[in-house]
């Protein structure tokens, strides 16, 4: 792979695994942070446990950018096998690209799908069918559903604003033309997929946000796949194009998670409850 390649491939880990920079207990099998840890990248104090409410999110987004760009700052031996794994993956698939992309035929079954998964996977379409959340729970008067509505949009304009950073700084083709160069600094506007970060981050959020139903999370992930793959399929993007922008959508979208939404009441009696059979217990010996 080109030297230059490879410093593509840091620019990537910069913006590409956020959330566990900053808190590794997103993955299943990961450490909690460490006090020290947690002193360093403190959590959001003005919406952190308490309503998001719209016009936090400007100031949120300033805070959540921060804390994308100077995540390498933040590796530890916790989270640092996922940069490994993420990095190496995306390194891996951009020496392969070129290859790929001069076999995959002009045209195949995924050509006119991809055209249907790019407007579910668009802006245009995702801003709107997701806003719905809020307006069921307007008129349900939901606060999860409103919750839901503002994290996901949130999520949403972090992707945006680091996957337009990226897409300038790396200028990569996209591979529409079977044998064309997909080489970065060529002028195109290809790396990271916008359509696979956006859907990833909802695909996270709406996982995240509904816990108890599983079928929920199989179907946003789910969807959030079909995007990628179909971005591909459909000559839209190369590999790891769609790879970059699924990391970087899943970890950005388990960011604003976990530091933006409000706990549920069932979550705050039950944490009241444990402090004072604690309290009591201490009384009591």
């Amino acid at each position: 792979m080109p030297f230059r390649e490879f410093i593509l491939v840091a620019l990537l880990s910069t913006t590409s695994i956020p959330a566990l920079s900053q808190d590794t207990s997103a993955m299943p099998d990961a450490t909690l942070p460490t006090a020290q840890s947690k002193q360093e990248n403190p959590a959001e104090p003005e919406a952190h446990g308490t309503r998001l409410r719209w016009r936090d999110i400007p100031k949120n987004v300033l805070h959540d950018e921060k804390a994308i760009f100077t995540s390498p700052f933040h590796i530890n031996r916790d989270n640092a096998k996922w940069w490994i794994l993420f990095g190496g993956a995306t390194a891996a698939l951009i020496a392969a690209d070129q290859k790929l992309t001069n076999t995959l035929p002009q045209r195949t079954a995924l050509t006119k799908p991809s055209i249907w998964a790019s407007r579910l996977g668009a802006s245009y379409t995702i801003y709107p069918l997701w806003a719905t959340f809020y307006v069921v729970g307007k008129l349900g008067d939901t606060p999860r559903a409103r919750d839901t509505a503002r994290i996901g949009i949130q999520a949403l304009v972090d992707t945006q604003i680091a996957v337009q950073a990226l897409k300038f700084a790396t200028q990569r083709p996209r591979p529409e033309i079977k044998g064309a160069s997909v080489s970065f600094f060529k002028g195109g506007n290809a790396f990271p997929s916008g359509h696979s970060i956006q859907a990833w981050a909802l695909a996270r959020v709406a996982a995240r946000e509904f816990p108890e139903r599983k079928i929920y999370s199989i179907l946003a992930y789910g969807l959030a796949s079909t995007v990628s793959v179909a971005r591909v399929g459909g000559r839209r993007h190369s590999a790891s194009d769609a790879l970059a922008g699924a990391a970087m959508g899943f970890f950005i979208g388990d960011f604003v998670y976990r530091h933006h939404h409000a706990p549920s009441q069932k979550s705050k009696a039950l944490s009241w409850l444990a402090t004072h059979v604690n309290v009591g217990m201490k009384i009591g010996r």
